[in-house]
């Protein structure tokens, strides 16, 4: 695991929660930027993913 995934998935869950509460408070601001985080938090863990999938295939050459 490395910082992209982790950072990532974090990114992830505080967007979804400040979505959740934008909803639940009625804020469109709020759930677009809860949003916005989660899109980015999910593309920062894809780029960890696929770091990883070349670090494990360039271990085993």
């Amino acid at each position: 695991m490395n910082k992209d995934q982790v950072k990532g998935a974090v990114k992830d869950a505080a967007g979804k929660v400040q979505r959740k509460t934008g909803e639940a408070i009625g804020s469109p601001k709020h759930e677009a930027r809860g949003a916005a985080k989660q899109v980015e938090g999910k593309a920062q863990k894809a780029l960890g993913n696929a770091r990883e999938a070349v670090k494990g295939s360039r271990d085993r050459v």
